[in-house]
Parts: C-alpha cells; sequence; structure tokens
C-alpha cells in the first residue's frame, strides 16, 4: 500500500494534514490552518520538498528524542515528525517521507 495524506479538522476546528506510510504509521504531521486550502498547499510544499535532504532539519528534544522538521524553500517548517528513541529511527522517517510523499494520494476526510 503507497504513502497518503490525510486532511482532517482538529479539535480546535483548524485544518492539519499528516503523511502516513504504506503501513499506515504517521510520518509527518502539519500545524494548523485556518482554511482547508492552507493544509492543501502545505501539501502541496511537501510533495515539492521531500525529495530535498536538505530541506529537512534534524533535531533532538530536550529529553534525548529525535525528530525532524521539513522546511519549504523560505525556511518555513511545513512539516513535523514523531519522536524517535534514536537517530537512525529519525533516519528511517526522512528516508520514508521522501519516498512516500511525492506520489502519496489525498484522503480528505473533512469532506
Amino acid at each position: 500500500m503507497a504513502g497518503k495524506f490525510e486532511i482532517y479538522k482538529d479539535n480546535g476546528g483548524e485544518f492539519r494534514f499528516r503523511l502516513k506510510a504504506g503501513n499506515g504509521e504517521k510520518i509527518l504531521a502539519s500545524e494548523g490552518y485556518k482554511d482547508k486550502s492552507g493544509a492543501e498547499n502545505g501539501i502541496a510544499s511537501v510533495k515539492k520538498n521531500a525529495p530535498d535532504d536538505a530541506r529537512y532539519e534534524r533535531k533532538e528534544s530536550s529529553n534525548g528524542k529525535h525528530y525532524f522538521n521539513l522546511k519549504a524553500a523560505n525556511h518555513q517548517v511545513i512539516g513535523t515528525s514523531e519522536m524517535y528513541e534514536a537517530s537512525s529511527g529519525m533516519e528511517g522517517g526522512i528516508e520514508s517521507v521522501k519516498k512516500n510523499a511525492p506520489d502519496a494520494a489525498i484522503d480528505d476526510q473533512t469532506a
């Protein structure tokens, strides 16, 4: 099964998207957007920027867990990963986004 983007509304009424791998694991999540078009534009930006390794900002949280941000050309964060115990898990997550995002279908759960 291929990866997919899901557009959904959060508890505050904002639109968000998440990228799931073919196995259903969430690998990237967005910020909240007031309008669905913002989430749709975010997905388009993820699809465009995902293949470029330079767009990934690798980070370590205060509790020692690893995560990454995917950034657009203007350096704005367009998606954030889950937390990983090890940097190797984070690198695997980045590879999964690179592989899944460009051709992922969009499942609009707000329609």
